[in-house]
């Protein structure tokens, strides 16, 4: 049989065919605009992504055996808000994951409802990012919106209901919103209280792995498909990356290089550090995970090469780079705010350190190890709860990059390794899809026999210790910087 996962990322819906053995068939990518109304803002049409996945699905399917799809899962972008109205069209654009507009109702909810209250209702604090504080914004300065709100959505559950006719989500995307109680995997009624919303404008709650329904029969018509074909809930992008990496059971971790960056812990216990620092959510395998989670990780490096350098062959920056963990320019990769640890929207992207003698090679290798030493801020905080990280798996679009695995190895000091397949999200979502469809019993099985390493970076002893120094430095650097982000951003 075959199965379908849907990436829906920032850039692109990226669309994965695979048989039941984890032989993927055909891989598809769909680009649609983002846009930017106002510095720091981020906005998507909702209706660019369903008619991208339409089209992709079409190409995805192109000479196979239609009759042979039996599901189809998401891997999707976190946290962005997506509104109907009572006719289920959506109000405004999307606000996405890495929108930084809602600065005072994030400091609403931490400081006036108190993050002690947040994290008892739902394991976390309000980071900008997250969905209620959009939900509070729009509120605020889009009444005409909020009155006409019959549904509140995340990105990739809008593609499942267009697909299936079902308002749905899962408990891993849903962990991101600030509305869901994460220990007991339900909608958290304070917090639906102090957005003034009603948990019926919410979706209903599947794990991960669960059929929300199949194909409508428009759909399941215009892709020449079975209507029986069973559409699967899917999860976060992080979440689902995790599920197509194998990180799945106690201490297993990940790390994602894609336009955002995360380090992923999964669990059998739910569990909080006590600064809130790093994400508690719910698990696609029906158990939980924490997660800290930069807001510019990959997006920097193309910032960087095809904003500023102005070139396209990322390859030949870095082939110029020579002397690892020698370098004297550092970079603070804070180009849409920050989240974990910092939390911090006002944030900003920093290099510091050049003299006249620094080369263009020197920038592209700080911005390489700006983001993978942010990472290990997360990594810090998770080693500080005790927790024994002793690999990671690494997928997204820059761990295709040799050099930067083995900063990142050098920097964690632990060895990173890859998988044969780098589809992350994608695969992931077709995982979850086998698994909801009967093909494995768990999540777990589905990624023991379906999940194949494909090589390891090992840390080198004495560039570990050259990098603990250079990391040393650059955690000094944002402290001394933050009362000025500040007041800088207007």
């Amino acid at each position: 049989m075959l199965y379908i996962g849907v990436d829906l990322g920032t850039s692109a819906v990226k669309l994965l065919l695979m048989d039941e053995r984890g032989t993927i068939h055909r891989v598809v990518s769909k680009e649609y605009p983002l846009f930017f109304p106002q510095p720091g803002w981020s906005e998507q049409r909702p209706e660019d992504w369903y008619e991208q996945t339409m089209a992709g699905l079409k190409e995805l399917l192109a000479d196979c055996d239609r009759s042979k799809v039996e599901g189809i899962s998401f891997g999707g972008q976190m946290h962005g808000l997506v509104i109907l109205d009572k006719d289920d069209q959506v109000i405004r654009p999307a606000i996405l994951w890495n929108d930084g507009r809602t600065g005072e109702e994030t400091d609403y909810l931490n400081q006036v409802i108190g993050k002690e209250k947040l994290s008892e209702y739902t394991g976390n604090i309000a980071f900008a990012g997250f969905t209620a504080p959009k939900i509070l914004w729009v509120k605020k300065h889009e009444p005409e919106h909020f009155a006409a709100i019959s549904k509140i959505m995340l990105p990739k559950d809008y593609l499942a209901y267009r697909l299936s006719g079902v308002h749905c989500t899962d408990v891993s995307d849903a962990s991101g919103m600030l509305l869901f109680d994460v220990k007991n995997r339900c909608w958290s009624k304070e917090m639906c209280e102090i957005c003034g919303v009603r948990e019926d404008q919410l979706a209903k709650v599947y794990e991960s792995y669960e059929v929300v329904g199949t194909l409508l029969p428009q759909v399941a018509q215009e892709l020449e498909l079975p209507e029986n074909v069973k559409v699967i809930a899917g999860a976060g992008d992080n979440a689902a990356a995790a599920v197509g990496t194998g990180t799945v059971g106690e201490g297993k971790c990940n790390i994602s290089l894609g336009t955002s960056g995360t380090i992923f812990i999964s669990s059998e216990h739910f569990c909080v550090d006590e600064n809130n620092a790093l994400h508690a959510f719910a698990h696609a395998d029906g158990k939980w995970h924490l997660m800290g989670c930069m807001l510019s990780a990959a997006s920097c490096n193309k910032w960087w090469m095809d904003d500023i350098l102005g070139t396209s062959d990322y390859g030949a920056e870095q082939a110029a780079i020579r002397d690892l963990g020698e370098n004297r320019v550092f970079f603070l990769p804070y180009l849409m705010g920050e989240r974990s640890p910092h939390n911090n929207p006002n944030a900003r992207g920093t290099f510091i350190g050049m003299t006249m003698d620094t080369a263009r090679a020197d920038m592209t290798q700080a911005v390489l190890e700006g983001v993978a030493f942010a990472l290990r801020d997360s990594f810090e905080v998770a080693k500080s709860l005790g927790l024994r990280i002793e690999k990671t798996r690494i997928c997204g679009g820059g761990a295709k990059s040799p050099l930067w695995r083995k900063i990142m190895a050098n920097v964690l000091n632990i060895p990173v390794e890859q998988i044969e397949s780098e589809e992350g999200p994608g695969l992931g979502g077709a995982i979850l899809a086998a698994v909801g469809c009967g093909a494995f019993a768990s999540v777990e099985e589905a990624a023991e026999k379906l999940v194949r390493p494909a090589g390891v970076e090992m840390p080198d002893a004495s560039l570990a210790a050259k990098y603990e120094a250079r990391y040393q430095q650059f955690r000094q650097i944002y402290p001394a910087c933050r009362q000025l982000f500040d007041e800088l951003v207007f």
